[in-house]
């Protein structure tokens, strides 16, 4: 047999556990509200390529691939236990299992490892919490998509309607058509109806009901059975606590915006300060997609580092809010054609660093320039550290802090040398590290963070929506068993 052979064998032995893996994850996720993730990346609804792929990303923990056939035994190991709603991370209790010197079985190791999910210790599962989305467009769309993703146990978020503005002849198909299709974010993943008779859409199984209204104080959502919803702006109209308030009707009780907030709304960036949000909170605003991409590392610097200033740069896609082609806008340069010009333009997501890290005592400047892309931006954080350090150093700091620390969902890291934008398009994190494009010299560090700025958004946005229902679960192991 040839080497060739060899490695053709194995790949094959290895689709096949993969293969056998997607049942077990499907029934935990469905029966038991268990979410699996391979070092912080979901495992439900991965195809047996996407199960392999996933599990290659940890050489980047220790230079070596993990094996489906040493994760297997640890999921194996989870279908026998009593386990509550909770986020486990295979990667993580397979790393673990290999630093520990006890001599424990898998059974054993895996057993302990996610105690606080098991038994007496165990979360009841919730009932599911109504969602609406108000505005359906780029980000209301992808937003929907997730929220239809994440139904699959039923206890979790419930996508129950989305209110538009009437459109004409047959434009609840049309609607549909384009959750269907995306011309940058591809096919949805499912099947998707259209009832125009009782004006619903029908993706994967949950009912969305289609409300047509011009304002928001032209709904009660009780007769449409929804009770207690997160609503969801996508639209920025109102962005102050006051129009926001009009969303609070009848069967709403909490409106998050997908748009920076005005005044006293709170900017949340899930993973720095969503444990701030008060319980009795019925209005917040998730921040812009670079103030996600920016803050999180932002914090990680300064927690080791200390920031004493910074000035962020955004080359940033273009939006649905500048022309096609040359025409009027209120806002000058906004009127060029954005897909034929780099175009200069103003970013809130400096000052809005303030609202999610009040600790942060530096001063955080910023401009942008939206370039003809469609989708996927980066910022460029220039920062004057309070201590000198080196390349070396921060490069090594930044890929732990994506592996392991609190905020591994929203900071990603690659080290590939011919990475693009268009690399990163469905990246679920809030920014992804260029590890070849980071700069250090003495006291001055330079970070390039890519960000899908439409769905790494949006997975954001749907974290912070998690959080404020109760129904974003803990995670185990946790970093010591």
């Amino acid at each position: 047999m040839t080497v060739n052979d060899d490695s053709f064998t194995n790949w094959k032995i290895r689709e096949e556990i993969a293969e056998a893996m997607i049942p077990l994850i499907g029934k935990l996720q469905r029966e038991r509200d268990v979410t699996v993730l391979l070092h912080s990346r979901s495992l439900v609804n991965k195809s047996v390529v996407g199960i392999l792929k996933t599990h290659r990303f940890a050489r980047q923990i220790d230079g070596a691939e993990l094996s489906v056939t040493e994760t297997m035994p640890f999921l194996e190991a989870l279908t026998t236990l009593d386990l509550g709603p909770s986020q486990i991370d295979l990667g993580m209790l397979a790393t673990m299992y290999k630093a520990d010197e006890r001599g424990l079985s898998v059974g054993q190791f895996t057993a302990e490892a996610v105690a606080g999910a098991t038994g007496a210790n165990k979360i009841e599962r919730r009932e599911p919490r109504d969602v609406v989305l108000y505005g359906f467009g780029r980000i209301g769309r992808l937003v929907a998509r997730l929220l239809v993703e994440k139904a699959g146990s039923g206890n979790g978020l419930r996508l129950r309607a989305i209110v538009v503005r009437g459109g004409g002849a047959q434009d609840i198909v049309k609607r549909a058509s384009l959750l269907r299709r995306d011309s940058i974010h591809g096919q949805f993943q499912g099947t998707i109806t259209v009832d125009e008779d009782a004006s619903t859409i029908v993706a994967n199984g949950n009912e969305i009901k289609v409300i047509y209204a011009d304002d928001p104080s032209h709904v009660d959502y009780t007769e449409y059975g929804i009770r207690d919803a997160i609503l969801i702006d996508n639209t920025g109209k109102w962005r102050d606590r006051e129009g926001l308030s009009k969303h609070l009707r009848p069967g709403i009780e909490k409106v998050v915006l997908t748009a920076p907030g005005k005044g006293d709304v709170p900017n949340i960036v899930h993973g720095v300060n969503h444990d701030t949000i008060k319980p009795d909170e019925q209005i917040l605003s998730c921040a812009s997609c670079t103030t996600n991409a920016i803050v999180p590392p932002l914090k990680a610097m300064d927690d080791e580092y200390g920031v004493l200033r910074g000035h962020v740069e955004t080359v940033h896609s273009f939006t649905n809010d500048q022309n096609l082609l040359d025409n009027y806008h209120k806002s000058e340069r906004r009127g060029r054609s954005a897909p034929l010009n780099m175009v200069i333009t103003e970013t809130g997501a400096a000052s809005a660093v303030a609202k999610a890290l009040p600790d942060l005592k530096a001063k955080i400047s910023g401009s942008s320039i939206r370039v003809p892309v469609p989708d996927v931006s980066i910022a460029i954080l220039n920062l004057q550290l309070a201590r000198e350090t080196t390349r070396e150093e921060v490069h090594d700091y930044l890929r732990e802090v994506s592996l392991t620390s609190p905020l591994k969902r929203q900071i990603d890291f690659i080290t590939a040398p011919d990475a693009v934008s268009s690399d990163f398009i469905g990246s679920r994190h809030a920014s992804i590290v260029d590890a070849g494009a980071l700069k250090v010299d003495g006291d001055n560090a330079i970070l390039y963070l890519w960000y899908d700025n439409e769905f790494g958004y949006s997975c954001q946005v749907v974290r912070v929506v998690q959080h404020v229902s109760g129904v974003e679960y803990p995670t185990y192991p946790a970093t010591a068993v």
